[in-house]
């Protein structure tokens, strides 16, 4: 079997949703001199555009059926997509049941896809559930060594194009290619299906894990260089990075995305309609987040709490970029920026900054929408729920003998939010609505509290203040304090409140620590690491 082995196309099956360029591909197949076969509205198409094409029910005997739900799935059809060209038993088998063979097959699905993302019910989504196709796909996909099987468009036109320079015929290497594309397709289509009908599911089986999406964009390069990479499209319907339009700048790297995915998921925690939030990352790590009446003055404050890590940063908001803020963030070097909007005197403004990506989302996520992560481990995926956990005030346990201040119980909670977010170990001090350090990624605790005051202690630094933010602020821990030690660090750092999950086998050691230190302490029960 040699990479170029031909197979002559005399006879082609098509049948697709989407009809555009149909009559100008399939024109060319007729002039080829290849026979046409077609269903439904794609039969009507090929006849309005004055080609000849039989109907797929003079092939299998049977009329459409079931309001277009039977017409495809039939020996005759079937038979001559999966018979093989050089077994003699297959040729005498078509030969005595009157099938024709098909050499080529052209089909695009039902729009699934499209209307499970428009929000359509379940009953309209199964409606628009593909049986046929997929069994046609794989059947000609399978039978890849003698047939040609299309999924889109595209595909067509480099059959074409193959099939004028080899005398009407495909070669294997095409053929095995598109096979392996038209597998892919149909696995994605399911995976589709299975999330969307998991949704009506109080409790789903998860014995199996569909995953799957068509390519949005290749990217130039993964993480370096020397790694390749793409984004793909889940199932999930979900407004962020992989749907936001880009309305102008560079063509955004595996880094940007990553990024700004982690800016927009942060972001999305606060409410637009209660305050103004600007998050700004490096490295998928917050490196400043604040709120406040406009986004103008969040910016201001978010980029000041860490100024050095800020540069070359992803900035997300959660509400409509204005002109005020636009002006701000061309001050300073930007990678990215995401919005759910953007006025059109901010872009003009942004405009100016050529490089700088700018993404327009429609939207902002929902926090509390449940979903799936998943990362790939050495033979497998991990899968987890999103983390949708969140606490409000009347969660939290006082264990201290002083109960936090009105001010303290919401820079406690700010903290939480943003912690949230932050790679583990991690801790962020927060005052005002504002971070005033945050440390990330830290393989002890402790270490992760030392970090974050050097952080708060540079900003000070930066900006000419008279000493670190960190005083009087609320220090939130992703996790337990195992030791008392992380907690005096917290004190030495300036904090008068500290918000922890609890848990730990010294939490009396702990809580006795912050009495001695004066702090006001509350456990929320839950913890947010996040590697």
């Amino acid at each position: 079997m040699t990479d170029t082995h031909p197979a002559p196309v005399r006879r082609a099956l098509i049948s697709v949703s989407d009809k555009a360029g149909l009559a100008d591909r399939a024109r060319r197949l007729a002039d080829m001199g290849v026979e046409l076969i077609s269903t439904g509205g794609t039969l009507s198409a090929l006849r309005e555009a004055g080609l000849e094409a039989k109907d797929a029910s003079d092939v299998t005997g049977f009329p459409e059926m079931m309001d277009g739900r039977v017409k495809t799935l039939h020996p005759r059809i079937h038979g001559g997509l999966l018979a093989r060209r050089d077994r003699e038993d297959d040729l005498a088998s078509m030969a005595e049941h009157s099938i024709p063979q098909i050499d080529l097959l052209m089909v695009n699905l039902y729009p699934f896809e499209e209307a499970a993302s428009a929000g359509v019910d379940i009953d309209g989504c199964i409606a628009k559930i593909d049986v046929g196709g997929p069994a046609m796909i794989r059947a000609a996909a399978k039978n890849h060594q003698h047939v040609c099987v299309c999924v889109d468009g595209a595909d067509l036109d480099a059959v074409i194009q193959a099939m004028e320079k080899n005398e009407g015929a495909t070669t294997l290497a095409l053929r095995r290619r598109l096979a392996a594309k038209a597998f892919a397709r149909t696995a994605a289509y399911d995976a589709a299906i299975a999330a969307r009908m998991a949704q009506e599911v109080e409790e789903p089986e998860q014995t199996h894990f569909a995953v799957g999406g068509p390519m949005l964009q290749t990217l130039r390069y993964g993480e370096n260089p020397h790694q390749q990479a793409a984004l793909y499209a889940s199932p999930e319907r979900r407004p962020g990075i992989a749907s936001a339009r880009q309305v102008q700048g560079k063509e955004l790297s595996y880094n940007n995305l990553a990024d700004a995915d982690a800016a927009f998921e942060l972001v999305s925690e606060f409410d637009a309609e209660a305050e103004a939030a600007v998050v700004i990352v490096k490295h998928a790590n917050p490196c400043g987040v604040a709120a406040a009446g406009s986004l103008a003055e969040a910016y201001d404050r978010a980029f000041a709490s860490d100024p050095v890590s800020a540069f070359g940063g992803i900035v997300a908001l959660n509400r409509e970029l204005d002109k005020e803020t636009a002006d701000l963030i061309t001050s300073h070097f930007t990678e990215v920026v995401i919005a759910p909007s953007a006025e059109e005197a901010a872009l003009e403004i942004l405009s100016a900054k050529k490089n700088v990506r700018v993404l327009v989302t429609g939207r902002m996520a929902d926090p509390d929408q449940p979903g799936w992560m998943v990362k790939s481990v050495a033979g497998g995926l991990l899968v987890q729920a999103r983390d949708i956990g969140r606490v409000t005030e009347k969660d939290l346990k006082i264990v201290t003998q002083r109960a936090p201040t009105e001010q303290e119980m919401a820079d406690m909670l700010f903290a939480w939010r943003v912690v949230k977010h932050v790679k583990s170990n991690a801790i962020v001090y927060a005052k005002d609505g504002v971070t005033a350090g945050i440390g990330m990624g830290q393989t002890s605790r402790l270490e992760a509290a030392r970090l974050a005051f050097r952080k708060a202690e540079e900003a000070a630094s930066e900006n000419g203040w008279d000493g670190p933010r960190t005083k009087g602020s609320a220090c939130a821990s992703d996790a337990f304090f195992p030791f008392a030690d992380g907690l005096k660090a917290a004190v030495d750092a300036g904090a008068s409140a500290i918000i922890q999950p609890g848990g730990s086998i010294r939490d009396e050691e702990v809580i006795a620590a912050a009495d001695a230190a004066g702090l006001a302490m509350v456990f929320t029960g839950m913890r947010h690491f996040r590697h």
